[in-house]
């Protein structure tokens, strides 16, 4: 009974830590160089996307190219932002903003190029996708892109913003 009972807790314990997953604290940067620490993206009361990608990555451009279509719907009826962080490395990182004004994208872009955030969320490949709830509790974690994700994402703002 005694063994039951701590298995028990060690899940509910388990359990309420993942719930409770919030950003590591990392520093990037805007694209006009200054530095922010990540895990201001997750105070702005706002349900918060973040998809990390890179110059070099053609399933992270069709990925925010795909939710380039339904970004203004998804401010409007779910107060979503979405912030796209690259990890092209210095000198790659030289073309983003480039891309950025090519492809129209209105994201917030930043940058991590010392891949700090990267290795401190240990993100193995990208694109790689967080949610963030609007107290910046990850609530959905995603890797690689497939047409219509951004549809999946949809369906979880849904039920956010309830």
């Amino acid at each position: 009974m005694k063994k039951s009972l701590l298995v028990l807790a060690a899940l509910f314990m388990t359990i309420a830590s993942f719930a409770q997953k919030k950003l590591p604290s990392a520093n990037i940067k805007t694209l006009e160089g200054q530095t922010i620490n990540v895990q201001e993206l997750g105070k702005t009361g706002k349900i918060t996307v973040i998809s990390f990608w890179a110059t070099w990555c053609s399933p992270c451009k069709k990925e925010l190219d795909a939710i380039a279509d339904y970004y203004e719907e998804w401010q409007e009826k779910y107060g979503v932002e979405l912030v796209a962080i690259s990890v092209d490395d210095a000198r790659s990182a030289a073309k983003v903003p480039a891309m950025v004004n090519e492809k129209g994208w209105k994201y917030r872009v930043l940058l991590d190029p010392a891949r700090e955030l990267q290795t401190a969320a240990n993100i193995q490949a990208v694109p790689h996708t967080y949610v963030l709830d609007q107290q910046g509790t990850i609530v959905f974690e995603h890797n690689g892109y497939t047409p219509g994700d951004e549809l999946e994402l949809e369906e979880l703002f849904k039920t956010l913003k309830k």
